[in-house]
């Protein structure tokens, strides 16, 4: 009997991506799998259910019956109450569950008897890199948040000469050089800015002026060794803090814009900009915080909101940026999904091997209970 699939349209407050696109539909077919999509999945992505249709799905209105037959969910963000209530006992959901911060979306999934796998712990080795979504989306939200920057700032990017003057370029300060900082600079250079960029990780030095933009941070013992062997940053002890507030806080005063990515797995965002550092900015100034959501690198910033300080600058705090360039984010993530499923499926069939290495790593519950280490307490 062929595996069931179903994807469901997302419920989430201001969530516009989608799971499965109609060219991952014909992926998930050549599988064996059958595929049932809820009406309404691909509104936000600019995708019409007859495209989904015609690439082999099944376009449903009634979620309970989408989902009641499903062996397979595949979400953008973890199921509501009523989608998990209406999973069958066993069913396999798929998802960015943001499971350290979704506790009851995650005892509720355990309390179904599902067996949930979140994509945010996709461990970073050569096997899964086509499965890595946080990196998938990172990069799109470092496009974006420049593309933001750039809307928020009342001057132009690049030199500009004419009969009438120059205009200089603008001034941006990247905090944090993982995928989306990296995509920030690139983007940033692209459009004309002078750009530097600090990381508390020394391979990113290299990185950083490989893109033709100037590094700066405290290159210090503890420096040198600053960096996880699974590639994440280590947090910094206060005495090295201190020194590399001083150093950025006195380059964050020439900046035009400060776009800020900084995130640690299971830990609220460190504060890298301090109210104090933002007063001193020149009015017009920009900040872009990437890591709102996860409480925020720059203080003051307030999620979903756009910040007026006194001293004129903005602070903006939109979250799910990779959702505000939702077709490509799509599109993306869901050929993350189709790698992952891939080891579930064999000859047609539903395999599940949890000893496998990945999805022993992304398994968050199974077998009615909480699996995941870092997710139990």
């Amino acid at each position: 009997m062929a595996v069931a699939i179903a994807v469901t349209r997302e419920r989430r407050d201001g969530e516009t991506r989608c799971a499965v696109t109609p060219e991952t539909v014909k992926k998930l077919v050549a599988m064996g799998a059958t595929v049932t999509v809820e009406a309404g999945t691909g509104a936000g992505s600019s995708i019409p259910d007859d495209d989904y249709a015609a690439a082999g799905a099944t376009v449903a209105k009634d979620t309970k019956a989408v989902l009641s037959g499903a062996d397979i969910v595949l979400k953008v963000r973890g199921p509501t109450a009523q989608e998990t209530s209406a999973l069958k006992s066993g069913a396999i959901v798929v998802a960015l569950l943001d499971a350290y911060r979704e506790k009851e979306t995650v005892q509720a999934l355990a309390g179904a008897g599902a067996t949930s796998f979140a994509m945010e712990f996709v461990p970073r080795i050569s096997r899964a890199q086509v499965m890595d979504a946080l990196s998938s989306q990172a990069n799109l939200a470092g496009y974006r948040a420049v593309i933001e920057a750039a809307y928020a700032y009342g001057k132009g990017f690049p030199m500009m000469m004419t009969a009438a003057g120059t205009v200089a370029p603008a001034k941006v300060f990247v905090m944090g050089v993982g995928v989306a900082g990296l995509q920030a600079i690139a983007t940033a250079r692209r459009l004309g800015a002078v750009v530097t960029a600090t990381d508390v990780r020394p391979a990113t030095k290299e990185q950083v002026e490989s893109l033709g933009a100037k590094f700066l941070a405290v290159e210090d013992e503890e420096f040198k060794n600053a960096q996880t062997a699974g590639g994440y940053a280590k947090p910094m002890s206060a005495e090295y803090q201190a020194k590399q507030a001083a150093l950025t806080g006195e380059h964050i005063k020439k900046q035009d814009i400060v776009i800020t990515t900084a995130l640690i797995p299971g830990r609220a965002a460190p504060v890298l900009v301090s109210a104090a550092q933002v007063a001193t900015m020149k009015p017009g100034s920009v900040l872009i915080d990437l890591a709102v959501e996860a409480g925020g690198n720059v203080e003051g910033a307030r999620a979903g909101e756009v910040v007026t300080t006194a001293n004129g600058v903005s602070i903006v705090g939109h979250t799910n940026l990779p959702g505000r360039i939702a077709a490509d984010a799509s599109a993306l993530y869901a050929k993350n999904l189709v790698a992952f499923v891939g080891l579930m499926i064999k000859d047609g069939a539903l395999a599940l091997d949890m000893e496998d290495e990945i999805l022993k790593a992304s398994a968050v519950t199974h077998g009615g209970a909480v699996v995941h280490e870092g997710v139990k307490g």
